[in-house]
């Protein structure tokens, strides 16, 4: 790695490790620790859901415009001001208010984040940059939430302030570090901004234009919403009501889904990366099919309390292993299906499909997964094939380079796919 990548993937550590401090922990805070009630803690979450709904479609645009590195600062600031106010937040207009910016500022840095990696490295090395970013991820969002709930107590707010001064902190080094970072000049920064016919068929357009981008970002809605999205609700409910998990062994299962991404991710590495990425991707669908039916025998079957919670925390694992493939496949795919002036756009057009697949995957796994325990299994059994069936699809419509970059040694840019004219009368 050069400089300026180091400088990205620590900082990229440090604010997880900030945010791993508090997410855990959010809806306790907010519900009993400063007494606003279940209501407002799920209209705080719902917030700081919404906001990055709200301002990603605005994102990528500025990104390519202006560059990621000041868009990264301005959103770590504005996170970190959000995490601050937070852990003060003693009304529900000043939690609202709190969840939004807090929600905005991290939504944001993801997109930049990943657009700093991309200028920050070519197709040789853009699969390892994205897994490092990923592991360092996990990582720091393990060992924060670990050291988080020690420093926890529910009956005293100020230890609750000291996790959200601590998570602002880390969002200022972010912006610190990534902030000192010597961005590479690109080969094509000088005609960042799209003229002529690019122009004219830019922005949504050109991304709902572009096939590939298109069948990539239905994937990627059918993975988070088939995967994270059932994590934390239809998943956690599931196993508590129909297979007897006690709460408590939710966060083992969890512990054991970051253990695996963090033991396996490099090794995994160098099995994906000589790939092709279609297939890796659809690989992914089949072991997620398989958890599924793993967590299946343990809220369904006939076996002991110990055979159900060791298959549920197993099903934790088994995503965690398909999350280490995921990770250097998919992140990199969408840098290289864009066009070098619209790197920003398409990894917000992608984090914008993510934060719709969160929102979603709650909302309707949560009350399938407490009540309709058989069909909630073979529906997400059935989304994972899809996953597998999809990217046998997608991988049909990619070049040989995209979809096995080791092919494309020696070549900055993977491919750039040019946006055809929009007619005069569309």
């Amino acid at each position: 790695m050069g400089a300026a990548m180091r400088r990205i993937q620590a900082g990229n550590a440090l604010s997880a490790f900030g945010l791993g401090f508090t997410v855990p922990y959010l809806y306790v805070y907010v519900a009993q620790v400063r007494d606003l009630g279940a209501t407002t803690a799920g209209v705080v979450l719902a917030v700081f859901a919404m906001a990055a709904l709200v301002v990603l479609p605005f994102t990528g645009r500025v990104i390519d415009r202006r560059g990621p590195l000041p868009v990264l600062v301005g959103a770590a600031v504005l996170a970190s001001v959000g995490a601050l106010s937070m852990g003060f937040a003693s009304s529900v207009p000043a939690a609202v208010a709190s969840a939004a910016l807090l929600g905005a500022g991290t939504a944001v840095m993801q997109p930049a984040l990943a657009t700093m990696i991309v200028w920050c490295s070519g197709p040789a090395t853009r699969t390892r940059a994205f897994a490092l970013q990923f592991f360092l991820q996990n990582l720091g969002l393990g060992i924060g939430g670990l050291i988080g709930g020690q420093l926890v107590d529910q009956s005293r707010p100020s230890s609750f302030t000291l996790l959200f001064s601590i998570e602002a902190v880390m969002f200022l080094v972010l912006a610190g570090v990534a902030g000192s970072a010597k961005m590479p000049r690109s080969m094509v920064l000088s005609d960042a901004r799209p003229t002529g016919e690019q122009s004219a068929g830019g922005g949504m357009r050109a991304i709902l234009g572009h096939r590939a981008m298109v069948q990539l970002c239905v994937l990627g809605f059918v993975v988070f919403f088939a995967c994270y999205g059932q994590f934390e609700s239809g998943l956690a409910a599931y196993g508590t009501e129909a297979a007897g998990i006690q709460p408590s062994t939710l966060g083992i299962a969890l512990a054991a889904n970051t253990a695996v991404i963090v033991a396996a991710q490099f090794l995994v590495l160098k099995f994906v990366e000589r790939r092709r990425r279609s297939r890796v991707i659809a690989a992914v669908g089949l072991i997620w099919a398989f958890a599924w039916i793993v967590a299946g025998y343990a809220g369904l079957g006939h076996g002991s309390q110990a055979m159900a919670t060791a298959a549920f925390v197993s099903t934790y694992a088994l995503f965690g292993l398909g999350e280490a493939m995921l990770s250097p496949t998919v992140a990199p795919l969408v840098a290289d299906l864009a066009p070098e002036s619209m790197v920003g756009q398409y990894n917000s057009a992608f984090a914008l499909v993510k934060q719709l697949a969160l929102a979603v995957g709650p909302a309707v796994g949560g009350p399938m997964g407490a009540a309709l325990h058989g069909p909630y299994i073979v529906t997400f059994v059935l989304f994972s094939l899809g996953i597998t069936g999809l990217a046998l699809r997608l991988g049909k419509g990619l070049t040989p380079a995209q979809d096995q970059p080791v092919l494309a040694a020696g070549s900055r840019v993977v491919a750039v796919h040019k946006p055809e004219p929009t007619p005069a009368n569309a």
